[in-house]
């Protein structure tokens, strides 16, 4: 497959890649409510439309990649009512909302940094957007889609689904969505079950509220990443992008709101990693088995028999297409971890072997194997980014070249023109496009992720005036010839002895 071709939610298959605007490519991707910890269910769509990004930059084209932090207004349109994440987890850590989401954010960027992914272009947050999302909002009133009651605005999808297709891109059917929604608190505002909240009016109790037309209140969660992305890749990019549980109700609400305020659906190509289950079992709550990517990378969790390097939990996920479930274990996680050893290995001894000289080769056959490996990488890639079989083909890739180093197979098996291409392929889909590195870690560098995360938990102990805990790590790491020192602008700083 010489183009590259991409499997769009919306239309269900596979799709030859067109950008809009020909050798740019507009990316939107759903960040992080920044309202607790990062997790694994967090780990695999930034890794993936990581992936993404390296894949579209390395076949020449200039990305605006846009990943949003959700700060505000997150509130569960199947929950209660108008409970927003990030203030309600602001009073149990009795910390200000914006101090939450700023110590939330700083751990997110230090996960995915860990993780080897690029960060984004553009990364907006909904609370500094909150003037786009109310023009927006003006804008599907004026037009007859949208209505205020009591201070809070809602938009109309009955009269929406008369002439568009609603549901269409998570499957859903309008009839069905009237008759088996919840009935929830405020639901009696609405002109129908179905209806979903652009901005809600807060109660007194709500600490983050804006003033807007309708009174003081805060935005719904569909609305600001509509907001952004139009704000900064136009009413129509190219690609959109997020996890599968994201299809109902986010990216459908998306696609109905901006249809109306910009005449024209937001993205061409809608695409969604599928989920993660634990040891078979669905990630939740209920099942006390939500890993945080602290808890990764410290092996700090009942389900982690130990701590696992983020290159390999970057190998495991990228080990199975994005659009599989993928399956988390230690069992999993520990062969993910001897594999990347052996391919790193192999990458190595091949930086280290001579090309051979004359650009006949001894073996045809073996030659012939070789560059069939390396060229179908490329095939893979362009087959709807399909990082399972290109890894696949790098491990075929693999024993040739300790074979060569250990004599099996001589340095002239295969010619100089097939070297130099699996030094290209290796250095590419390795390093460049699968953005993995080598396990081995400076010891300097270990010392700084443990202390960071000491520091982190320490200021957290602070922060719920646990200051016993508090006291004890500055008072150990003392011992161990770590000094603390609280700076005046909150951040924390130590020196070794």
């Amino acid at each position: 497959m010489s183009e590259l071709h991409i499997y769009n939610s919306y239309t269900r298959q596979k799709e030859k890649f067109e950008p809009l605007v020909k050798g740019h490519v507009g990316l939107y991707v759903c960040g992080p409510t920044v309202s607790g910890e990062s997790h694994l269910g967090h780990a695999r769509p930034y890794i993936t439309f990581d992936v993404v990004y390296r894949y579209l930059t390395h076949l020449g084209y200039k990305v605006r990649y846009v990943r949003n932090i959700t700060d505000a207004g997150h509130f569960e349109e199947e929950g209660r009512e108008a409970v927003d994440k990030v203030a309600t987890k602001a009073q149990l850590e009795r910390l200000e909302p914006m101090e939450l989401v700023q110590k939330y954010t700083n751990l997110f960027h230090w996960g995915m940094r860990l993780f080897n992914n690029i960060d984004p272009n553009i990364e907006p947050t909904a609370t500094g957007h909150v003037i786009e999302q109310i023009n927006m909002i003006e804008k599907i009133i004026e037009d007859g889609y949208a209505y205020e009651v009591n201070g809070s605005v809602y938009f109309d999808v009955k009269k929406y689904a008369e002439i568009y297709p609603y549901g269409k891109l998570s499957g859903r059917k309008i009839d069905e969505l009237l008759e088996t929604t919840r009935e929830l608190d405020g639901q009696d505002e609405k002109r129908n079950k179905v209806d979903f909240a652009l901005w809600k009016k807060a109660p007194p109790e709500h600490i983050m509220r804006w003033n807007s037309p309708w009174g003081e209140g805060f935005p719904g969660w569909h609305i600001e990443c509509s907001a952004m992305s139009s704000k900064y890749l136009g009413k129509e990019f190219d690609i959109h992008g997020g996890g599968m549980d994201l299809q109902f109700p986010h990216h459908e609400s998306e696609i109905a709101q901006s249809t109306i305020a910009h005449g024209c659906a937001p993205a061409r190509y809608w695409m969604h990693n599928n989920m993660i289950t634990i040891n078979g079992k669905k990630m939740g709550k209920s099942y006390n088995n939500v890993i945080k990517i602290t808890e990764l990378f410290s092996g700090n969790h009942p389900m982690l028999e130990q701590a696992y390097h983020p290159m390999v939990i970057r190998f495991n996920i990228l080990q199975t297409h994005y659009r599989s479930t993928l399956d988390f274990s230690n069992e999993s996680l520990q062969a993910s971890e001897k594999a990347l050893r052996r391919l790193w290995d192999a990458y190595e001894v091949l930086n280290s072997l001579s090309a051979n000289s004359n650009e006949e080769a001894t073996d045809k056959e073996l030659d012939e194997k070789v560059q069939n490996w390396c060229a179908e990488c490329a095939d893979f890639m362009n087959d709807d980014l399909n990082t399972a079989k290109v890894i696949a083909n790098l491990f075929e890739l693999a024993p040739v070249i300790n074979s060569i180093k250990g004599g099996q197979v001589k340095a002239n098996a295969i010619s100089k023109s097939t070297f130099e291409l699996l030094n290209v392929t290796f250095k590419t889909y390795l390093e460049d496009v699968l953005g993995l590195q080598a396990l081995k870690v400076q010891q300097d560098d270990k010392i700084d992720q443990v202390l960071s995360l000491l520091v982190e938990i320490r200021k957290d102990a602070r922060t719920r005036k646990d200051y016993a805990t508090s006291d004890l790590i500055r008072d150990k790491l003392a011992e161990a010839g770590v000094m603390l020192k609280d700076e005046k602008d909150g951040t924390i700083s130590w020196t070794i002895e």
